[in-house]
């Protein structure tokens, strides 16, 4: 008996550790140096519009529908070598009897960041989400990581983006970005091989300004830098992303002015 009672004392702690060895643990609580990393990030929350490009139900912005849309990404004073000007110049008719088409698909980068959609930006330590209406989303890698190598790196319609901060500046490097977007539709702007260096940085409550700067050997002369601004939109306190059910946009006959398509009975 007493041999018994002292295998069982010799046990017990092992059964015990087995035990607790087996109880699912609670995840970690958050360390010091973690919400510190947060606690350094900037304040970007709320829905932003890029400047100039707010509109009602009409789809027009403020100045009309036959105002000129204030779009950088046109390029009109790009240093294009002169065949890409050509180029260019030759497809805007049917780029403009194109729009309205595609953007169930997301209008891609870099169009999405001026854009009429509004935006959203997610900041974490190691990662910076962008967001817009119509479900583009761009993963900036802010953790260290480089491009992928080239045997790993495909073109996307929002390429691959690493970014680190400068103070309370985002820098963000964007690569292999498939058929660049203008206008309203997918169109090789720039080509697959172009480099876009943006420079974010919030500078009031209701305003984010960048500086964008894109790079293409294969279309460009020289560097392409401009300059882009957000507007926060305090009206809104959600993003909802378009399903398109309800889409009845198109462009006119002489593929000039949106209008609305009358409802199918």
């Amino acid at each position: 008996m007493k041999r018994a009672r002292g295998l069982a004392r010799a046990l017990l702690p092992a059964a015990l550790a087995a035990l607790v060895a087996c109880t699912p643990q609670a995840p970690p609580a958050p360390t010091n140096s973690r919400v510190a990393q947060f606690g350094e990030l900037p304040d970007w929350r709320g829905y932003w519009i890029a400047e100039g490009m707010l509109s009602d139900i009409s789809g027009y912005t403020a100045d009309g529908p036959t105002a000129p849309l204030r779009m950088e990404f046109q390029g009109a004073d790009a240093p294009w070598k002169p065949e890409q000007r050509a180029k260019i110049e030759a497809m805007v008719p049917a780029l403009v009897a194109a729009a309205a088409k595609g953007k169930s698909t997301g209008w891609g980068y870099p169009m999405m960041m001026q854009s009429f959609a509004p935006m959203q930006f997610l900041i974490t330590p190691g990662e910076t989400l962008v967001m817009n209406f119509y479900r583009d989303v761009r993963h900036v890698y802010t953790d260290g990581r480089s491009h992928p190598k080239p045997d790993d790196l495909w073109p996307t319609p929002w390429g691959d983006s690493i970014g680190h901060w400068e103070g309370d500046t985002l820098v963000i490097d964007t690569i292999a970005v498939q058929r660049p977007g203008i206008l309203f539709v997918p169109f090789p702007l720039v080509s697959e091989k172009a480099r876009y260096i943006e420079r974010i940085r919030r500078v009031s409550a209701d305003r984010m300004e960048s500086q964008f700067t894109i790079e293409d050997p294969e279309t460009l002369t020289g560097p392409w830098t401009f300059k882009l601004a957000y507007v926060r939109q305090p009206a809104l306190d959600r993003l909802i992303h378009e399903a398109f059910d309800n889409d009845r946009v198109e462009v006119d006959a002489q593929g000039e002015l949106l209008t609305i398509k009358p409802p199918q009975r």
